[in-house]
């Protein structure tokens, strides 16, 4: 059983930090990528940010190109969302999602695993 537990979420003002948190537990040697996802109040879900566990390399969507960084932390089984300028149209809740599959992966169906979402509100 995996789960994925997601932190680090709250209340910041335009130009803030945050940094996100998703620890990975269960089997997690099997995992391949990791992906942070954020759906807004009537929106559809969207792509923020995929990583190889493998590699390190991230991806990033363009809104958040620049701002965003994604990195893990293998001997913690975390990833992590690092936000910096945050803007007020990021705000949303942010998932942390775990594929088997390699690649750079966009598209919420490629991951099966999924966390409960934290808050990120950002005030203008």
């Amino acid at each position: 059983q995996v789960q994925l537990v997601e932190s680090g979420g709250g209340l910041v003002q335009t130009g803030g930090s945050l940094r996100l948190s998703c620890a990975v537990s269960g089997r997690t040697l099997s995992t391949v990528t990791m992906g942070w996802f954020r759906q807004a109040p009537g929106k559809e879900r969207e792509f923020v940010a995929t990583i190889s566990w493998l590699s390190a390399a991230g991806y990033y969507a363009d809104a958040v190109k620049g701002r965003f960084t994604i990195y893990r932390d293998n001997d913690k089984n975390t990833v992590y969302l690092q936000m910096n300028s945050l803007k007020h149209k990021d705000s949303a809740v942010y998932y942390c999602a775990r594929s088997l599959l390699s690649g750079v992966l966009r598209s919420a169906s490629d991951y099966g695993y999924w966390g409960q979402g934290t808050q990120v509100t950002v005030s203008s």
